[in-house]
């Protein structure tokens, strides 16, 4: 019986030292089965898309029989990297990873390598590092398309799949633009797609941007930040339309922007009806589901993480079975160093018309959280 309280008071002891180990930043630890360790990385908490993302990679892995270590960095990147370190000392045997800056995890994923530990980037390419075994995200070009194609939309231009409306108006209409972060590499393949639908637009004068602000680097917005984007809205208000020129539509790549865009303009004296502009927008976070019934913004672009989850989730399970993950693309994705082999799901513009079929009857969000 002494023998036995030692070896138990040991086991505990032991317990005791491993969950001390848990990286900074907030997280879940680690929970689940006996199937082996397996580190997923997400960005921050700030957007309720990355916490959806989190849980639903986090069930699908227990549910699989693996221990799952959930961490959120809180958009800080040597957190993320310290993070993702004590995954691989804890003894990870894959890693799934959201970055914050696709470009600063070269190091680290090569201490992954070092141990044999293979990396599915989650969403968000990382970038400038051979030790990225597979992709799993949307068609990141289609989804800007589907922004540019819902804000032609809202003009009554074309329909959402981009066909010309057969009474379309005649313009011009004065449109602003906005980018995501250039951390992100989707941000750049959001922008190009939407801007292939734009652009001929804008050359022929269907479109007319009024700050002259064409240019990504001009339009994007440091870590998705709805707060910058009010703050670069409220400059182009007062700088291109203060003798009384209506804005008529914004490109926005992401629900959070598109919120500080509306607040922008609503500081501005805009008011919900016939001269309000039409706003695009990505994630069907709440809030914006909300801001598209309402008349706020226009659309949005559906991205269902629960099934993102379950890609990525399978591209661990399959490497650490030594079987071959299930993809879908091996030429888009280079990222600087080679082509990631890639599954991508497709995307689903959302405007007030389909919010129940698309949100609602899928089990995305419930009627009650979204007010209807």
């Amino acid at each position: 019986m002494k023998a036995k309280k030692v070896l138990l008071a040991t086991i505990a002891a032991g317990a005791l030292m491993l969950s001390a180990c848990s990286g900074g930043g907030s997280g879940s630890g680690d929970s689940g089965g006996d199937g082996g360790l397996i580190g997923v990385a997400m960005p921050t908490k700030s957007s309720e898309r990355w916490i959806q993302d989190g849980n639903a990679v986090k069930e699908t892995l227990e549910e699989q029989g693996f221990t799952v270590d959930l961490q959120y960095a809180e958009d800080d990147i040597p957190t993320q990297v310290s993070q993702i370190e004590n995954m691989i000392t804890k003894g990870a045997e894959a890693l799934i990873v959201a970055s914050i800056d696709g470009t600063t995890l070269s190091e680290v994923l090569q201490n992954a390598a070092d141990a044999d530990i293979p990396v599915i980037a989650y969403d968000r390419l990382i970038r400038d590092s051979e030790n990225v075994d597979y992709y799993a995200s949307f068609d990141n070009f289609l989804v800007g398309q589907q922004q540019a194609w819902s804000v032609l939309a809202g003009l009554g231009l074309t329909d959402l799949e981009g066909e010309p409306a057969a009474d379309a108006p005649a313009g011009p209409f004065n449109i602003e633009l906005f980018a995501g972060s250039l951390d992100d590499n989707n941000a750049v393949f959001f922008w190009d797609g939407a801007m292939s639908v734009l652009e001929p637009l804008i050359d022929d004068g269907t479109l007319v941007v009024q700050s002259g602000q064409t240019d990504i680097n001009q339009a994007a917005t440091l870590r998705w930040d709805g707060e910058t984007a009010q703050s670069r809205m409220e400059d182009i208000l007062t700088a291109s339309y203060s003798d009384g020129t209506q804005v008529d539509a914004v490109l926005s790549p992401y629900d959070g922007i598109s919120r500080g865009i509306i607040s922008a303009l609503t500081d501005a004296g805009y008011s919900v009806g016939e001269e309000w502009p039409v706003i695009s927008g990505q994630d069907a976070e709440v809030d914006s589901v909300k801001a598209i019934l309402s008349g706020e913004q226009y659309a949005t672009i559906f991205k269902d993480t629960r099934e993102l989850a379950k890609v990525a989730a399978d591209m661990a399970v399959a490497v650490l079975e030594d079987e071959e993950p299930e993809v879908n693309d091996t030429e888009q994705y280079d990222n600087g160093v080679k082509v990631v082999p890639s599954y991508l799901l497709s995307p689903v513009p959302v405007v007030k018309d389909n919010v129940e079929q698309s949100l609602v009857d899928t089990g995305y969000w419930t009627a009650e959280q979204l007010g209807l």
